[in-house]
């Protein structure tokens, strides 16, 4: 599987480290190979280009697109998954038993209806 996330102009990224952790930014400009200027809605900056920037990130609804996209998604059940407790990790494992068990259950019943 090749790898697309390319840095690019125009990009919606996430910080993943640093006091900006977790936020949705867009790239304004590659600096250079290990830097990139980036901005987001609530980056406080001088410059009038923000609201600009937040109005077309408002109309164009990036952050529900983020949030449906497979990278949020698994970024969403990844903070859901380390928030979880041993008595949940818990019920989980007995939930997964337990739809196994109707799986083989249905695929039993269906093998049977086949061979006969």
């Amino acid at each position: 599987m090749p790898f697309k996330r390319y840095v690019e102009i125009g990009r919606v990224a996430l910080v993943n480290y640093g006091e900006d952790y977790g936020k949705l930014v867009v790239i304004v400009d590659v600096l250079d190979q290990n830097r990139a200027l980036v901005d987001s809605p609530d980056m406080e900056r001088g410059s009038p280009r923000r609201r600009n920037l937040l109005d077309a990130m408002e109309k164009a609804d990036v952050k529900k697109k983020w949030e449906t996209s497979s990278w949020g998604r698994k970024l969403i059940v990844q903070k859901r998954r380390a928030a979880l407790t041993d008595f949940d990790r818990f019920k989980l494992m007995l939930a997964k038993i337990k739809k196994a068990g109707l799986v083989r259950q249905e695929l039993s019943k269906l093998k049977k209806e086949n061979a006969s």
